[in-house]
């Protein structure tokens, strides 16, 4: 096949070299990627949405589910067929965009046009005439532009074609089969997503009320059913995500990691419910990203399934359902799905409280239902001091709803108390045995050490903040529901509880701004309660209109989406806007480039290590400490055995959780490698100057990650440890 190979390197330089000319060398860069490209996009696909009927909407979701097929089997043959860019072959190139740093076979872009014209076309056949001009001049662009062999956009565009259409047709199938049996009523109305158009339901006799209320319990079935659904292929999309080895561990992931092995009562400043997570994940998976992360979809899944199901006995499911997809596209829980922090064992435990309250709440509310109360506010104040919060909010539900006040002359509410305690004593007894470090720290982080200073832009700060991570459009119905249920808070009762259950929080962090910096990460078990609250209310002003509510539903989910689908992989918005994002944009940068940050630092240790004595590596971070024991191959091994060789810098008070473990000061006589991310050169900590006999300084090395310097870290040889 050399002949095939040479055919297509002479095609290429034909094309790269000789059908030249400076119009074209204007266009062709154009064609390959512009930042008009991703604002035409979401316009159009914000028009199918808006006004294209079924057959725009359906459009548009085959074609999100296509170009998420193509994109994973472009990225898996790449890694597999492993073809150099023509650049890093073929020293002539004429090179007119940036060095892509992915393999070359096959083309994403002819891929993704490729596809978007098999699926645009079937469903408005008249775009052929725009779209195969334009994705074979972006097929040629790639070309000219000297990034891809000819072969290299033949095959993206063949298997682009090829996974539209399959995804079409997969997609009918399964509808016409699986969607007739599980949504009967709603395939009655659209038949075929190949061929989309909504027949009028039937219209049913008003003198067979018996009649309507079965076709409306069907739907809402239907409803209940579709959740189910969702929540499972968001599961099995988040587990395949983690895997696929895209993001890699945050520096919490990582220090925490080694907090599962070393299991005990409480941390210095978490409690241990983190670590019990990370263990059972990495029991089962391994210490893989997959393993370390397994239980945060798994929680996110269990949290959707509570509320869907909640919501259908106590509204109707419909309106579970779109809590559930309004959880999905708002950036703070989608990130929550993901990464395993401290917060979705919280945001679970809390939803969990949440919903068991309201039933033991009720007039034939059982004790047990107060014992599972307590139980989940003990286990969420075992997953983050927050949860002690949630007692404030139960606190205000019996002081403004006084029907609820009768509750505390029963044994329910003071056994769920006592059940909270006692899940305290961990921590309590961890603290006791190492001297309240947990209190002093949790102080110094809320600025307690510090006299009082109203800051009114700290309060403006954390207001936006809030309002990006929960989407602008549904912070805002967040207020307008507020303002709402306040009005009508006897007439809705639910709406009310819920509203009490994650607003006190809310404002709670929003009045401490006046006096320190308050992360917005921290109202994280807010956001189920108030969107709850929010749905519950608009769900008893559908019936009655609320034209601007229907209006602002679908904007939402659209902007959310925006907002969403960047945070999973920062590379497919730097393709649309035709430029790699800078790394201080890039909301990624925090979980990409360890393991070739941990490669830089081992290139050195090598070197270190060739003086003839063992070297350790000292870390002036808790989390490069975190990243370099996982992702270094040799240091991870050592961590499972229990035998260490990545250490934080040693210190005089309690800095972190590694002032309780063994450090380095056993290894006397060896030598070490000191590493300190930052941006700018910096002087070593003098404690560790007095440590050895010297202290050289390497200089900063640069972490590269696709093309981009990513971070830096600069390195110290420490020889002899005294």
């Amino acid at each position: 096949m050399d002949w095939l190979g040479q055919a297509d390197t002479a095609l290429f330089r034909v094309v790269n070299q000789t059908l030249i000319h400076p119009w074209l060398d204007v266009a062709m860069p154009w064609f390959s990627g512009n930042r008009l490209f991703f604002p035409a996009l979401v316009a159009v696909l914000a028009l199918l949405l808006w006004r294209g009927g079924a057959r725009g909407r359906v459009c548009v979701a085959l074609l999100v589910v296509a170009l998420a097929a193509g994109n994973t089997a472009v990225d898996l043959l790449k890694e597999a067929l492993a073809r150099p860019r023509p650049f890093a072959d073929l020293p002539d190139t004429r090179l007119l965009l940036g060095r892509g740093s992915s393999f070359s076979l096959p083309s994403g872009h002819a891929a993704n046009w490729f596809l978007a014209l098999a699926v645009a076309g079937w469903f408005y056949p008249h775009s052929r005439r725009a779209l195969w001009p334009l994705a074979v001049a972006v097929g040629y662009s790639r070309v000219y532009c000297g990034v891809h062999y000819p072969g290299d956009v033949l095959a993206g565009a063949l298997l682009g074609w090829s996974i539209g259409r399959g995804v079409l047709c997969l997609a009918d199938g399964l509808w016409r089969g699986a969607g007739r049996r599980w949504f009967p009523l709603w395939w009655q109305r659209l038949p075929s997503l190949r061929e989309p158009q909504f027949h009028p339901a039937a219209a049913g006799d008003p003198a067979e009320p018996t009649a309507l209320r079965d076709a409306a319990a069907e739907a809402d079935r239907h409803w209940l059913r579709l959740g189910y659904l969702l929540l499972g292929l968001l599961l099995v999309f988040r587990l395949g995500y983690i895997a696929s080895g895209v993001i890699e561990l945050s520096e919490d992931e990582a220090y925490q990691w080694l907090w599962s092995k070393h299991l005990a009562l409480s941390y210095y400043s978490k409690p241990p419910m983190i670590a019990y997570l990370q263990w059972l994940g990495t029991r089962l998976w391994g210490d893989t990203e997959l393993g370390v992360r397994f239980m945060a979809p798994v929680i996110a899944a269990v949290t959707g399934l509570l509320v869907l199901r909640f919501f259908a006995a106590q509204v109707n499911a419909r309106a579970g359902f779109w809590l559930v997809v309004l959880l999905t596209v708002t950036p703070l829980t989608a990130v929550g799905a993901v990464l395993l922090t401290i917060d979705p064992p919280l945001v679970l435990c809390w939803t969990a409280a949440m919903l068991a309250g309201w039933r033991a709440l009720q007039p034939d509310g059982r004790t047990r239902d107060w014992a599972w109360t307590g139980l989940w506010l003990g286990l969420g104040f075992l997953s983050k001091y927050t949860a002690l919060f949630q007692l404030v909010c139960f606190a205000l539900v019996f002081v403004l709803r006084p029907d609820a006040r009768g509750h505390l002359r029963r044994p329910g509410p003071w056994l769920a108390l006592a059940i909270v305690l006692l899940c305290t004593l961990p921590v309590l007894i961890w603290n006791a045995q190492h001297g309240w470090i947990t209190v002093t720290h949790l102080s110094d982080r809320a600025g307690l050490e510090t006299a009082w200073r109203f800051t009114p832009r700290y309060f403006f700060e954390f207001l936006g903040a809030v309002a990006g991570l929960l989407n602008p459009v549904f912070f805002a119905a967040v207020l307008w529901a507020t303002a709402g249920i306040w009005r009508q808070r006897r007439a809705q009762p639910l709406a009310f509880y819920l509203w009490l259950m994650g607003a006190p929080l809310l404002l709670g962090h929003a009045l401490y701004t006046v006096r320190a910096r308050v992360l917005p990460n921290w109202i994280a078990a807010a956001v189920v309660p108030l969107f709850a609250a929010t749905v519950a209310h608009a769900a008893a002003r559908w019936p009655g209109g609320a034209r601007k509510l229907r209006a602002a539903l679908p904007g939402g989910v659209a902007l959310g989406l925006l907002l969403v689908v960047p945070l999973h992989e920062t590379r497919w918005l730097a393709s649309l806007i035709g430029q790699p994002l800078p790394p201080r944009l890039d909301p990624l940068r925090r979980v990409r480039g360890w393991s070739e940050t941990a490669r830089v630092v081992e290139a050195e240790r090598q070197k270190l290590l060739a003086e003839g004595r063992p070297v350790f590596l000292i870390g002036n971070h808790y989390g490069i400490t975190g990243q370099l024991s996982f992702y270094l191959p040799e240091a991870k091994a050592a961590v499972r055995a229990g035998r260490p060789w990545v250490f934080f810098r040693s210190s005089e008070v309690p800095l972190n959780q590694f002032f309780f473990w063994p450090g380095y000061r056993d290894r006397q006589g060896q030598n070490a490698l000191f590493v300190m991310p930052t941006d700018r050169p910096r002087p070593p900590p003098e404690q560790l100057v007095a440590e050895f006999e010297s202290v050289s300084d390497l200089g900063l090395h640069p972490v590269v990650y696709r093309g981009q310097v990513l971070r830096q870290v600069q390195l110290y040889a420490c020889r002899n440890l005294r």
